[in-house]
């Protein structure tokens, strides 16, 4: 089910956050599953120089493989294989992790599922509730938000429509979102199950975006430029030192829109 809610934004140069309450407009997208949505209503009255902005969550807004990939260290050591290296039990791993899903709970039965696969010993219970743990103690950890971002965004929110785009498990992205208390400077916030061509095709059309004048802004080449690209928006490519191995590609370029690559989410200051 989608839910949403509606406020009034204060004015353009005001960039003190927003309360976000309930409202009743939903929206219905018929390919690729919108699994939460949350709509609220700008209000403006200036010079219409807006450009809509897509922008992702893990890895773009806060930290997030960082976490996992201490869990894969951890789970490689428990594991302790004669002769697999570490980066061919990633690959074991990966494969798994490819028909799994996202968040801790589908991580955590990937490190069970690889455990069973690679164990060299007795698989004994005790065994599989160590490495279900490593998988699931990922979403206590606290939140860090990344350097420089809440105060990007509370530039832009006036100045910009910013529609939080993140996939992933719904509770968990909808608690991380609670967490990192940046949901205040959105207008819309949209889990999706993936996001691909299809989505974004769905985006443009049930959001009524112009092409021109909206970006993804994000860290997966796989996720976020690659597909927002081939359907002809523009992107703006944040790599994160970090990023999921499943998430980066190269990027060709494919579609008419620009393509701008930064080193920091705080630069984009610069350029909107």
């Amino acid at each position: 089910m989608l839910t949403s809610g509606k406020v009034l934004l204060p004015p353009l140069l005001d960039t003190s956050p927003v309360d976000r309450g309930p409202s009743s407009l939903s929206m219905k997208f018929a390919c690729s599953k919108v699994v939460y949505h949350q709509c609220v209503k700008h209000i403006y009255e200036g010079p219409d120089m807006r450009q809509h902005l897509l922008i992702d969550a893990d890895d773009t807004l806060w930290e997030n493989n960082i976490y996992f990939e201490q869990a894969i260290e951890d789970f490689i050591d428990f594991l302790n294989h004669s002769s697999l290296k570490p980066h061919e039990v990633r690959t074991v791993l990966d494969e798994i992790e490819l028909t799994q899903g996202y968040g801790s709970a589908s991580f955590a039965r990937s490190l069970r599922e690889c455990y069973i696969r690679l164990a060299e010993k007795e698989v004994r219970d005790e065994d599989l509730e160590r490495v279900v743990y490593l998988g699931e103690q990922i979403i206590h950890h606290p939140m860090q938000v990344i350097a420089g971002v809440k105060e990007t965004l509370a530039y832009l929110s006036p100045r910009h429509l910013l529609i939080l785009l993140t996939k992933g498990h719904e509770e968990e992205q909808k608690l991380k979102i609670e967490n990192s208390g940046l949901g205040i400077y959105f207008g819309d916030t949209i889990i999706v199950e993936e996001k691909n061509v299809d989505t974004y095709n769905q985006l443009v059309t049930e959001l009524d975006l112009d092409l021109e004048n909206t970006w993804m802004i994000g860290n997966s080449p796989r996720s976020d430029i690659n597909p927002a690209l081939k359907v002809g928006l523009n992107a703006v490519y944040i790599p994160h030192l970090h990023t999921w191995g499943l998430e980066k590609q190269d990027i060709p370029h494919e579609g008419k829109g620009r393509l701008l690559t930064l080193d920091a989410f705080t630069e984009l200051r610069n350029h909107f």
